[in-house]
């Protein structure tokens, strides 16, 4: 297959997509014939850095080649560790990166986006010092020691576990609806009951750990879909410092971490599986990820791969939030079988949720229907080729695989046909990683014990 005038071949294709066309396979096409060195960097919070030093061709008969190559690195870049500041030293990149990444631009949602996490304007800097790589990881969890609330703010209902030395002695499961609330002062009322009610079950409170889905920094809640009503002027105010509040004004000055909720899933398989370098996948509402490193640590990036490009077939769906196509979110993810289904001869119905039509499909797969077979296979083959390209960055040693997506024996055909991929496209790369599920440990208390494992005592 020919994209912006570059060839791609490859022997796996999903059988209901077979214009999928993995990015990774893409970039190794690209970066055959290009010989012009380009380097971007990424600045993030506190001035760390992503960095990149590749090649492209430079000529005006690839210009489009090139400009896509490098949109979607940088979208990769942004989405994958975070940025508002872009560093480029080749000047037609750097007008064509200025020219997407502005109001009315290709990439104005990312633009947009970006500064108001990071709390700057966006900009694109043309400079012939682009600035290398810098990383400020930080050590995550793995603290049992003493009194400690793991809390965990889901969008449905909200957990809480009181643990002593490393022994869950109290959990709960409470219903809640931050989603369709605008009034913050509901969401900090329901965090504190939460906490207060974890605190009545053990001597002391020593830390509290906390993880939601959204992003955060320094603690501080720049973006999480818990808040999507609560209008941007008592955001600013309300919620930023919420999770502060709640834990100064119950407990005082006691240490506190608050996580990603994908960097927990990904800690509590740490621990399951007692070795580190991980990268935690689950694929429900979306495609939550979260990561640890070698040493343990949560990088601090923002692993938001939903929004990280896949595809690189001009005609892929698109992400109606954010307007871009090809990302990961449309793949790994329910909205991944969904789209799927039509093409597998199913019908499903448009007015349900889109969990219910999950439900449908897992249900004849329960059955062998071989048309929800080939759905799972074919996520399975996106799987293979994406886990190919998320290898490149993190180079991570495990794999866990998470989420209702992953719930079955749909899960169990889509793991089986991952597995097939990337051993027959990419063996090199498949034998330094193991891809693995949930064990009995991580499922019965991993989850809790990782959440209030977060903070170091003083």
């Amino acid at each position: 297959m020919n994209r912006y005038g570059i060839d791609v071949t490859l022997k796996n294709v999903p059988v209901l997509d077979p214009e999928f066309t993995p990015l990774l396979k893409f970039n190794q096409a690209f970066l055959e014939n290009a010989s012009k060195p380009i380097s971007i960097a990424v600045e993030r919070a506190d001035g760390q850095m992503a960095t990149k030093h590749t090649m492209i061709h430079g000529t005006p008969e690839m210009y489009e080649a090139d400009c896509y190559y490098i949109d979607r690195m940088v979208k990769t870049m942004l989405w994958l560790q975070g940025g508002f500041k872009v560093y480029v030293n080749d000047k037609a990149m750097y007008e064509y990166l200025s020219s997407v990444y502005c109001k009315g631009g290709a990439r104005e949602f990312d633009w947009d986006f970006m500064a108001n996490i990071y709390e700057n304007a966006f900009e694109v800097v043309y400079t012939d010092n682009v600035p290398e790589t810098k990383d400020a990881p930080y050590k995550a969890g793995g603290n049992l020691e003493g009194c400690r609330i793991g809390f965990d703010a889901g969008g449905s209902d909200r957990k809480v576990s009181a643990v002593i030395d490393g022994e869950t002695v109290y959990s709960e499961e409470v219903v809640w609806y931050p989603k369709i609330t605008e009034d913050p002062d509901y969401h900090y009322n329901g965090i504190v009951e939460a906490f207060k009610s974890a605190a009545a079950h053990m001597p002391r409170v020593d830390a509290v750990g906390i993880s939601s889905a959204g992003i955060f920094i320094n603690n501080r809640t720049m973006t999480a879909s818990l808040f999507l009503k609560v209008p941007k002027e008592l955001y600013d105010v309300k919620v930023k410092d919420i999770y502060i509040r709640a834990v100064k004004d119950t407990f005082g000055d006691v240490p506190f971490v608050v996580a990603n909720d994908g960097d927990v899933s990904a800690l509590a398989g740490t621990m399951s599986i007692k070795d580190n370098n991980v990268l935690g996948i689950a694929m429900g509402t979306s495609e939550a990820v979260g990561y640890i490193d070698e040493e343990g640590r949560i990088t601090g990036w923002l692993n938001e791969l939903a929004f990280v490009p896949v595809d690189a077939n001009p005609d892929a769906m698109i992400d109606e939030w954010a307007g871009d196509i090809g990302c990961g979110v449309k793949y790994f993810s329910q909205d991944g079988v969904i789209k799927l289904a039509p093409a597998a001869g199913i019908e499903l119905d448009e007015s349900a949720a889109p969990a219910q039509k999950l439900k449908v499909v897992q249900a004849l797969m329960a059955e062998d229907d071989p048309r929800a077979a080939k759905i799972y296979e074919s996520i399975g083959c996106y799987l293979g080729h994406t886990l190919a390209y998320y290898y490149e960055t993190y180079g991570f040693r495990y794999v866990l695989l998470l989420g209702r997506v992953m719930s079955g024996k749909g899960g169990d055909l889509l793991f089986e046909t991952c597995q097939k991929v990337l051993n027959d496209e990419y063996p090199e790369i498949a034998a330094k990683f193991q891809l693995t599920l949930p064990d009995e440990y991580f499922r019965r208390v991993g989850q809790s014990m990782a959440v209030a494992s977060l903070p170091e005592l003083n």
